[in-house]
Formats: structure tokens, C-alpha cells, sequence
């Protein structure tokens, strides 16, 4: 089968399967990856290191044992690093010097080129030195970070080895990589942004998939068969998760919402008509990553849509995401934005929880915090992090909404995913805006 009737196939069995976006072949994945690496190494990193005050940043890492960072940077056809990898980034704004070195027996990817002349230097730490020395940077980053694990993956042997090695007249010159590693792992590109709708939209198509008909009989289907349903279809279409899904119920008894078990499933646990599901998933894509939480309700004989207070529980989850995104300002902490969309909740009268996070290379990824369901009054370190334009983010909240004839009160766990730019902020691929209903209701058939 020749290209172009491949393609024609896979798109036929997608549109099938109902999925309107096409998912590339490994091999296509591999060179977009390396493209959008390439730009990100020419166009993208030289700008931070600027912001930053930056000139050399050196990141170590052994083989099975890889820093967060440096996974990012690796080529797509590096599944790990090998044996020892050490690359430099060196930016000389003066003279508009920028090159990315590899302190390797060979190029990493097209971009990172070998520095390593073994004959001088059979030592790789010595190979190393020589090109600080020979550079003689003002500041030199290192991976270590108090606040974001994914900037502090300088193991200890790394550091202990290198500062053995440097000299005396460098080792004033060392600083944490924090702010340049975070503003590396939480800027998207144009390129990038292109690609992110698709894999939004390949998350709902998903969900929307799952809680329907075609996946659950009420009084048959339990939560974990929709658990184990979602995870293999995800695979099933070449895709990864991040982390293991999620199916929850609420429903009419005397079980009051409690968040610490509201994401452990029971496989005992059969899906009913009356009941509000929920599902937390996540795909990872393009080595981007998307998390995502939306409802479904599932109807009751004589029913063809969900109870009015369900409806205006949803219309208040959706009012808490206008609130807290419009408090989205480029430099306000991930803590200051907490308080004052909760400040502005409690106005309006709806009781909320805020417990959004940046996204990107990583599920839970660097950059601002904003509020953590256990820790409402602010997050220290990552919480106090400024927000950034050209950055993503899981709008992850919950409002807490009374049903009268429940005579409780239920919680709309609402996440999507959105970019914050110069423009404002916008959700990436959309947004869910009233409960799917199942069985889906057709125009064409009446009571």
C-alpha cells in the first residue's frame, strides 16, 4: 500500500470510529518532533537565555536516570540519554553567538553537535571544562531547584563530580537554571500551538465516545469497565496516558462528596440511570499532554435531559472558569490569582475550590500554581512562580452547588485546557458546556 492510500485508510477507519483528527504515524510524529525541536532551539531558547541573564546553561544527565529537562531536548528517535550527556547552550548577546554542544561521541539530533574531541581530552569532564573555560561565561546555569522537580535534575554524583572539575575562578559564577529551565518547559510555540487544538479535540472526541450508549448499559456497566475502557482505547488509537483514568459518580443517596476518595474507583461500583458520571483523562501526544475532566448524565425512563438543578450546578462550574481566567495577568503569582478569583467566587455566591496547573511537556507541569484542592489559601514556592505569556494551563476547579431534591450538595469537577497570551486568555480546543447526556437524544425520535 503506497503513502497516499494509507493515509486515505487511516482516516477512513478514524472517521469511523468517529475521530475527526488524524493521528500521524510514528514516523511522522518523529520528524515533527525534531522540526518543532529545531525551532525551539534557534528561535526559542536564545530569547530566554537573554531574559534570564544567562549565557551558559550545562545539563548533565546519565542514561535511565534522565533529567526532566533534558528528555524535552533529546531527538525523537533518543529514548533515553546515552551513557553520560552533557549539553551546553551558550548565548553571547553581544556578539549573537549561539551554540548548542554536545559533550558527546556524536551529534544529539540534528541541532546539539558533537564537542568532544577524544584524542585532547579522553576525559569528558575534561572536554567540558575546556569549553567553559574557552567561553568564559558570566553565569553558568546548573538543574537544581528548591521549588519544581522538573528543574532540579542535577543528580548529586553529577554535581559532586562537576564542581570537583571546575575551576575556583567559575564556581562564583554558578546559578540555579529554575526561571530559564521553567521558562523552557512552559513557553509553546506557534508550532506547537497549531498542533494543540488537535489533541484537545482528540481528548473530548474520546470522552464523548466513552459516555455514550455505545459504551455503557446502565445497571451492567461499572465504573472501572468504563476505567479500563477509556485506557485501551487510548492505547487502541497509538496513544499514551500520564496517568491512569478516573470515573466517578454522584448520585441520589446519603454519600456526601468527599475529595479524598472522590477519584478511587470501585469496580463494584454499577452506573445507574439518575447518576452523574465524571472522568478525569489525559493524552500524551507530540510529547505535549492534555488533562481533561467533564460530566455526563445518565437519563432516567421518561427523562430527555438532565434535572434543572444539575444543569444550573454545571452553569455554575462553567461561571467559576470565567472568573478564575479573568484573572489571568502577565506577572501576577499563580497565588495572587488564587485569591482573588476565590475572593471574586465568594461574591457571587458560588462555593469553590481552584486547583489549576500549568501543562505541557509534563501532565503537572512547571510554571505558576494556582491553588491545590488541599491548599486553598495559596501554595508556597511554586504557588508565589509569575505567570508568563505563550503558556498552557489546566483550568482544574470544582463549584459546590445544592440539590434540593438530592437534599445534598454535589461538586461539578470541571478541567480544560487553555493558553494565556498577549490577547488574553482562551481554551485551547474548547470547552464543555452542558452535560452529555446518555443515551444521546435524537431530533427525529419523539415521545
Amino acid at each position: 500500500m503506497n503513502k497516499k492510500l494509507a493515509f486515505v485508510f487511516a482516516f477512513l477507519v478514524m472517521m469511523m470510529q468517529g475521530f475527526s483528527q488524524q493521528i500521524l504515524s510514528l514516523r511522522d510524529q518523529a520528524k515533527l518532533t525534531d522540526e518543532i525541536l529545531t525551532d525551539r532551539f534557534t528561535n526559542l531558547l536564545p530569547v530566554l537565555m537573554e531574559r534570564e541573564g544567562i549565557d551558559m546553561w550545562v545539563i548533565i544527565s546519565r542514561e535511565y536516570n534522565e533529567d526532566p529537562i533534558l528528555k524535552t531536548m533529546l531527538p525523537a528517535e533518543w529514548l533515553s540519554a546515552r551513557r553520560r550527556t552533557i549539553l551546553v547552550f551558550y548565548h553571547d548577546s553581544t556578539k549573537k553567538i549561539n551554540e548548542q554542544l554536545a559533550i558527546a561521541r556524536y551529534n544529539v539530533g540534528n541541532q546539539i553537535k558533537a564537542s568532544w574531541d577524544m584524542k585532547k581530552f579522553p576525559d569528558q569532564w575534561d572536554a567540558l571544562m575546556d569549553i567553559i573555560n574557552t567561553r568564559n561565561p558570566n553565569k553558568i546555569a546548573l538543574n537544581y531547584s528548591a521549588d519544581f522537580a522538573h528543574a532540579d535534575g542535577l543528580t548529586f554524583t553529577e554535581q559532586r563530580i562537576f564542581f570537583k572539575k571546575l575551576s575556583q575562578k567559575f564556581q562564583p559564577r554558578i546559578v540555579s537554571s529554575e526561571k530559564l529551565g521553567i521558562g523552557w518547559l512552559e513557553t509553546r510555540t506557534e508550532r506547537e500551538m497549531q498542533l494543540y487544538p488537535q489533541l484537545v479535540q482528540i481528548t473530548h472526541q474520546i470522552i464523548a465516545e466513552g459516555f455514550s450508549e455505545k459504551t455503557i448499559m446502565p445497571g451492567v456497566t461499572t465504573t472501572n469497565d468504563l476505567v479500563w475502557w477509556f485506557r485501551q482505547k487510548i492505547r487502541n488509537l497509538g496513544l499514551d496516558t500520564w496517568f491512569h483514568p478516573s470515573v466517578e459518580i454522584q448520585r441520589n443517596d446519603e454519600t456526601s462528596f468527599d475529595h479524598l476518595t472522590a477519584f478511587t474507583n470501585n469496580d463494584k461500583e454499577i452506573i445507574q440511570t439518575g447518576d452523574l458520571l465524571h472522568v478525569d483523562i489525559g493524552i500524551s501526544y507530540l510529547r505535549l499532554n492534555t488533562d481533561v475532566q467533564e460530566h455526563a448524565y445518565v437519563l432516567q425512563p421518561g427523562e430527555t435531559m438532565a434535572p434543572i438543578a444539575l444543569q444550573k450546578a454545571f452553569a455554575n462550574g462553567n461561571r467559576l472558569q470565567d472568573i478564575l481566567t479573568s484573572h489571568f495577568l502577565l506577572h501576577k503569582t499563580g497565588n495572587e490569582i488564587l485569591s482573588s478569583s476565590l475572593a471574586q467566587a465568594k461574591e457571587e455566591g458560588i462555593i469553590a475550590s481552584i486547583y489549576t496547573h500549568p501543562i505541557g511537556y509534563h501532565g503537572h507541569a512547571a510554571g505558576p500554581t494556582i491553588g491545590m484542592w488541599d491548599q486553598q489559601n495559596g501554595v508556597p514556592g511554586s504557588g508565589d512562580f509569575p505567570l508568563h505569556y505563550n503558556t498552557a494551563y489546566s483550568i482544574e476547579l470544582n463549584a459546590a452547588t445544592e440539590i434540593p431534591t438530592w437534599k445534598k450538595s454535589i461538586r461539578m469537577m470541571l478541567e480544560e485546557d487553555g493558553f494565556y497570551t498577549e490577547k488574553g486568555f482562551r481554551f485551547i480546543g474548547g470547552r464543555q458546556k452542558e452535560l452529555l447526556l446518555i443515551p444521546r437524544q435524537s431530533s427525529t425520535i419523539g415521545n
